[in-house]
């Protein structure tokens, strides 16, 4: 007997492929992990073909549950979209939006932004992820993603918010932090580490003030604000958050080539999504870099 795909077939994959492992997808369906393996036994010999490849790393999708999760994502749009229009009160939007970002964009733009959206919707609730990895947005490991880059994927539909400038910043107080003894390598630095082997102010400072051994090293920029404002060291910060702060000054002029710029991203079937097109409008329009 021929097999015809059900809805929640549909969702059982979309599920899996999005959760990565039985327990990913047992949270997104809300059932147990048994429940789901069970389900997907019974799809595959419904089906006549393994849908995902078991490994370390968890339920590797095949290229025909891929297909299947897309065309689940388009069910998922649909239904959101019907559920919009018969809604009560079509100025109010719920539901929940994943949102990914680096920690500093999160505390110094992101939330600030998002702040100001709750009180005018208090239906929307937010996942918030802070990671150095650009998310799948294609896989859909996140609905948007607010990112520095000089080099946004092509597939996504993204907006450019402007350009990141960054400082060599001390804590205020620290006389024995000046502009010249950092250049000179007469200071002690809060850097990131090889978690961040690429960062412009990583490059920076390899190429200006090669001999110096960076004191401190941590795995967040954020980490690095916090560690220069206790006085530990001078460090390389965004300008959006280390203005704001007054337990720290800024010892240099911005330096150009560390400058990269801020994309506000998603994927293009997520864009007409009610909760999503509202918070990617409104990210948009208040995320506000100096």
């Amino acid at each position: 007997m021929q097999y015809i795909p059900q809805p929640s077939d549909l969702t059982l994959v979309l599920a899996l492929v999005r959760g990565r492992s039985l327990a990913g997808a047992a949270s997104r369906l809300n059932v147990d992990p048994s429940t789901v393996f069970r389900s997907l036994q019974r799809l595959e010999r419904q089906i006549g073909s393994s849908l995902f490849s078991r490994s370390r790393s968890g339920y590797l999708p095949t290229e025909l549950s891929n297909s299947l999760a897309e065309y689940a994502e388009q069910m998922e749009a649909a239904l959101e979209a019907a559920r919009a229009m018969v809604d009560a009160s079509p100025t109010q939007v719920s539901g929940s939006v994943l949102l990914t970002t680096t920690d500093t964009v999160l505390h110094g733009l992101v939330a600030p932004a998002l702040q100001k959206l709750c009180s005018r919707h208090p239906m929307l609730t937010f996942e918030l992820r802070t990671g150095n990895e650009l998310a799948n947005l294609t896989r859909r490991d996140a609905d948007i993603a607010v990112r520095a880059t000089k080099r946004p994927p092509q597939h996504l539909v993204g907006k450019h918010l402007g350009s990141i400038k960054v400082a060599i910043y001390a804590a205020k107080g620290q006389r024995s932090y000046t502009l010249q003894r950092v250049l000179n390598g007469q200071s002690d630095w809060v850097a990131p580490d090889d978690a961040l082997p690429e960062h412009p102010s990583v490059v920076w400072r390899k190429r200006h003030v090669p001999k110096v051994l960076p004191r401190y090293r941590v795995n967040s920029i954020l980490s690095v604000l916090e560690l220069v404002a206790l006085g530990m060291g001078v460090g390389i910060l965004p300008l959006f958050i280390a203005d704001r702060r007054s337990d720290l000054v800024r010892l240099s002029e911005p330096l150009e080539e560390c400058e990269t710029e801020l994309w506000l991203l998603t994927h293009p079937e997520s864009r007409h999504l009610r909760r999503i097109s509202t918070v990617y409008s409104h990210l948009s329009r208040h995320i506000l870099l100096p």
